[in-house]
C-alpha cells in the first residue's frame, strides 16, 4: 500500500548559521557542476604567462564548423591514482614575473615559491633557460609531464648542474599546486 511522505522544505536565507554551513558543504560534495571549471582554465592561463610559460594549443571543432584553439591543459578526477592537473607548452624566461605573480596572486606563497625558484635559476643562468613542457602517456598529473630544459648561450656555455632539475619542478609544482589542483 503507497504511504504518504511530507517534508518540510526551507529556503537558504531561513536556516540558521549551522544549518548553512552544513547545506553548503553538502552541495560542494555533490561532485561537478557545469562549466565549473571555466574560471580555473582562465586563472591557470593568467598564471602560467606571468611565469613566462607560453602554452600549447590544440584545435577544437565549434558547432558551426568552425574551430578555435584550445590551451593544452588537463586534469582529471583527483579521486584515485594517477589522477592530476598536466600541460604542455614553452618556458622562457619572463621579466618581472615574482612581482608580477605577487600582484596576481597576494596570498599564495606556492606561486610565489615558483616564480622565485625560476627567477633565481635564470639569474644563475643569465636568463637564457628554456624548455618544452609536453604530455606523455594516459594520466594526467605532474609527473605525465616531460620537461626538456635547454640554455640558449650564444658561447654554447652548458646550463648549471641544478637548471634542469630546478625547472623540471617549479613546472611540476605548478601543476600539482593545491590552490590551482583543488579548483578542478
Amino acid at each position: 500500500m503507497p504511504e504518504v511522505i511530507c517534508t518540510t522544505v526551507y529556503q537558504f536565507p531561513e536556516l540558521s548559521d549551522v544549518a548553512k554551513d552544513k547545506a553548503r558543504n553538502w552541495y560542494r560534495g555533490l561532485g561537478p557542476h557545469d562549466d565549473w571549471w571555466d574560471a580555473v582554465y582562465e586563472d591557470f592561463e593568467q598564471v602560467c604567462e606571468i611565469l613566462g610559460i607560453r602554452l600549447k594549443t590544440t584545435p577544437v571543432r565549434l558547432m558551426g564548423g568552425g574551430t578555435r584553439q584550445k590551451p593544452c591543459i588537463w586534469f582529471s578526477g583527483f579521486w584515485s591514482q594517477g589522477d592530476g592537473a598536466c600541460l604542455e607548452g614553452f618556458y622562457s624566461h619572463a621579466k618581472g614575473a615574482a612581482a608580477r605573480i605577487r600582484a596576481y596572486a597576494p596570498k599564495d606563497a606556492a606561486l610565489h615559491s615558483i616564480a622565485d625558484r625560476l627567477q633565481t635559476i635564470q639569474r644563475r643562468n643569465f636568463y637564457q633557460l628554456a624548455a618544452e613542457i609536453s604530455h606523455r602517456g594516459r594520466y594526467y598529473h605532474e609527473y605525465s609531464m616531460s620537461v626538456d630544459v635547454t640554455r640558449d648561450s650564444p658561447t654554447w656555455q652548458p646550463p648549471t648542474e641544478d637548471a634542469e632539475e630546478t625547472v623540471v619542478e617549479a613546472i611540476r609544482d605548478l601543476a600539482d599546486n593545491d590552490s590551482l589542483c583543488t579548483s578542478f
